[in-house]
């Protein structure tokens, strides 16, 4: 018997993850998709993952590209997240961005970055996983912005 594709959402609905939004250039375009489709693969040797659904745009950009940036949100960055999130071309003109080693936008007040090579691109499902090397990166303080249950979510401030 086949699982239902909406208890595996619900199901996975309840795994709280931070909020990214992967970005990638190529030529002299730019691009940009939220995403919590992302893991740590590896750590020797140093590889992260990005789950891209075959149909959509950004995959098309990402295979051009051949790199990504991964930004970590910040607690007050959901309208980013919302933004990118949409479907259609992305606006980047309002966002303070730098590049590193690869040239994919990377968002000057992120929470943190992580700058990748794609270095295979492996099958799963009606996604491709876009495995990158690292190649730059960098953490700021702060408090993350979390999806859970399909909302946005903050950590709660403890004290000690």
């Amino acid at each position: 018997m086949a699982f239902d594709p909406m208890l595996q959402r619900q199901i996975m609905g309840r795994f709280a993850t931070g909020v990214t939004v992967v970005t990638t250039r190529y030529g002299k375009q730019i691009s940009g998709m939220t995403a919590n489709a992302i893991m740590s693969l590896s750590l020797d040797p140093p590889l992260i993952v990005v789950s891209v659904d075959r149909q959509s745009n950004m995959h098309g950009h990402l295979t051009q590209g051949q790199c990504y940036a991964i930004n970590v949100l910040k607690h007050d960055q959901e309208e980013i997240s919302r933004r990118f999130a949409k479907p259609g071309p992305k606006d980047f003109s309002d966002l303070e961005l730098t590049s590193a080693a690869t040239g994919a936008p990377i968002f000057v007040d992120a929470l943190a970055y992580v700058d990748c090579r794609i270095v295979e691109v492996a099958p799963a499902g009606d996604h491709d996983m876009f495995i990158g090397e690292p190649v730059a990166g960098e953490t700021l303080d702060g408090q993350p912005l979390i999806f859970y249950s399909g909302q946005y979510a903050q950590l709660e401030s403890t004290s000690t």
